[in-house]
């Protein structure tokens, strides 16, 4: 958490997490996307995730899916920041 604090202090770019390589999320990477998605809105930027179908069924489950702004795939979320 530490390197991602550093790089959104060092910039205000906006912020795609992509996850659709992991195999498994639990409840400290949701804190930590949460984090990530407070901060993000805090300073005015985007913030998207990108989420294969294991980790959609994570994010739903706890109901972060609009707040995470979860996205199928990263053409998906490059095609929002770029609208």
């Amino acid at each position: 958490m530490t390197y991602v604090n550093d790089v959104l202090k060092a910039n205000l770019l906006s912020v795609v997490i992509d996850l659709s390589n992991i195999d498994f999320l639990d409840s400290s990477g949701l804190g930590a996307m949460v984090q990530i998605a407070k901060q993000c809105n805090g300073s005015k930027r985007s913030f998207i995730v990108v989420g294969n179908a294991r980790v959609v069924q994570t994010i739903k489950l706890v109901r972060l899916e609009e707040f995470l702004n979860l996205v199928p795939d990263l053409a998906t979320a490059l095609n929002r920041l770029a609208a």
